[in-house]
């Protein structure tokens, strides 16, 4: 499986030392399937940092049975318990890796007003039904990088 991780920097040896904690699947490194979500990223990394890079691994295939893996096949009830139980930093599982979609802006905006109380569990749901498909890989334990993720080449943006 090839995957792309927009960074600021080169990123040959990923770790999870570099993470932030409150994102939507908890700590990590970060990878999406999708070439031109990258380059979206990377567009927002020029803006705040001037420079960008769209780094490229290959994930083996044999990581989805050898490690914990939880993947969301789209907004649910359980993506939206778990986004927000990662994002309040309560996040307490054991996947090794975590796939499903992004809580980009707009989803943001609903994930805003759930949290908030203005919105309720249902109608949150309802409104990330509309949003376009995008794709995140999380993969939240060391060993997984070091042993199943190979780095290919980056590209500067």
């Amino acid at each position: 499986m090839i995957l792309y991780h927009a960074s600021p920097v080169i990123v040959e040896k990923p770790d999870l030392l570099h993470s932030r904690k409150d994102v939507d699947f908890g700590t990590g490194f970060y990878l999406t399937e999708l070439y031109e979500q990258a380059q979206t990223w990377c567009k927002r990394l020029i803006i705040r940092n001037g420079a960008a890079y769209i780094n490229h691994f290959s994930l083996d295939e044999s990581a989805f049975e050898q490690y914990k893996v939880l993947i969301f096949e789209s907004y649910s009830e359980e993506w939206l318990d778990f986004i927000a139980t990662c994002r309040s930093e309560k996040d307490r599982s054991d996947y090794d890796i975590v796939m499903g979609g992004v809580a980009n802006d707009r989803v943001f905006n609903t994930l805003e007003l759930f949290f908030s109380g203005m919105v309720d569990k249902f109608v949150a749901i309802e409104r990330l039904r509309y949003e376009k498909p995008n794709s995140q890989l999380c993969i939240r334990t060391q060993s997984v990088l070091d042993e199943c993720l190979h780095y290919l080449g980056s590209e500067k943006q």
